[in-house]
């Protein structure tokens, strides 16, 4: 067994798995609002709150799907089909091998809907082998949930293990020069987490880039190539800035959504584990969420030499000024913010432990109401 699969814990229990899935409900349905809050408090702008919101609710529905697969784990269901593997040390989220069964699964799902009888036949032999045989109908409970988790993949909208770059227009600043907000997504397969990029760029390109059948998809390879947790900011911006002469990054962010911290499912080690511990949260509000924005900022432009005659604007980022972080972040700015119901927040709040004054905190009410401190 080697150290990763260490990490990895499955959940075998019917009444842990479905649990795990209830809590992740919540919890996403409140990332939702830290994004509203965030665009309210003028930390990110409308078109970027939209962009965020579309990945959050993308990530609520593939625990949706993941909650079908695995409704009747623990039971006797005549089939092996495993249970969801976690990782339990690093994220509280499922692994990313979870993203991409599920991706293959979605390839083959409209062959799987066609071989099995639909919602309403099932539904009707369940009801005939309770009352007329008098017995639980695990095996046909068990072939509805599949079903619904085939179903649910073929619908979409969700977040898998890549979710490639799309490009938003959002205006011109001149005849030659437009601009764009590029958005793209990964599961990071190191930490088994969520990120989510964005960038701002200008293009002074003869076509416009999404129209351009040469340089577009170039630059969704390039982008998706990058999008690795452990390559800094300033070294995928650099990277594309001088790849591409006619495209100028102007800001790059990247936001990772998680770790997940919970007293019943994660064995995180550290302050967050005694706040949990401390606030004895009744089940359902035994967890928090963190949540890093990393954020890089293009500061000036300088020509450089091109062939003989020509020249290229290149990006000159800003760098975190204080005591030479930034050239450790390889970022202008990092933020760093947690997600937690309240009890757990008032126990962070008396145990106060060190290098929690500057995160900001959202709270969630018990009516459901996400605050801001």
């Amino acid at each position: 067994m080697n150290d990763t699969t260490k990490d990895h814990t499955a959940l075998m229990e019917t009444r842990a798995s479905r649990r795990y899935f209830q809590k992740f409900e919540r919890i996403t349905e409140h990332l939702t609002q830290v994004a509203a809050a965030r665009a309210a408090e003028g930390l990110i702008g409308e078109e970027e709150v939209k962009v965020l919101t579309r990945y959050l609710v993308a990530i609520g529905y593939t625990f949706k799907a993941l909650s079908m697969k695995y409704l009747l784990v623990g039971r006797e269901t005549g089939h092996f089909f495993g249970s969801l593997a976690m990782d339990a040390v690093e994220s509280g989220f499922p692994v990313f091998n979870e993203l991409l069964v599920m991706a293959n699964d979605a390839q083959q799902a409209e062959s799987h809907l066609r071989n099995m009888p639909d919602s309403e036949t099932l539904k009707d032999e369940m009801l005939r082998t309770i009352i007329g045989d008098q017995a639980i109908p695990t095996k046909l409970q068990f072939a509805l949930s599949q079903r619904l988790y085939y179903e649910e993949l073929l619908r979409g909208d969700l977040f898998w293990a890549q979710n490639h770059p799309e490009a938003q227009w959002m205006g011109n600043l001149s005849e030659r020069r437009r601009k764009y907000l590029l958005h793209w997504a990964v599961y990071d397969s190191q930490v088994n987490l969520p990120t989510i990029y964005l960038m701002d760029i200008e293009d002074t390109g003869r076509r416009g880039l999404p129209n351009d059948e040469r340089r577009w998809p170039e630059v969704q390879a390039h982008l998706m190539a990058q999008a690795v947790g452990g390559l800094k900011l300033l070294t995928i911006a650099k990277g594309f800035d001088e790849s591409f002469d006619d495209l100028h990054p102007k800001r790059l962010r990247r936001i990772h959504v998680g770790p997940m911290y919970s007293s019943a499912y994660t064995r995180q080690s550290g302050p967050i584990r005694e706040v949990l511990e401390a606030a004895r949260a009744p089940e359902g509000e035994d967890w928090a969420l963190a949540w890093t924005t990393e954020d890089l900022v293009s500061e000036r432009v300088t020509d450089e030499k091109s062939g003989w005659f020509g020249k290229v604007e290149r990006q000159v980022f800003a760098l975190d000024p204080f005591a030479g972080r930034g050239g450790d972040t390889g970022a202008t700015s990092m933020e760093r913010s947690i997600i937690l119901p309240q009890r757990p927040f008032q126990a962070l709040e008396e145990l106060n432990p060190p290098g929690f004054g500057s995160v900001t905190k959202y709270v969630v009410s018990p009516q459901g109401r996400v605050l801001s401190y």
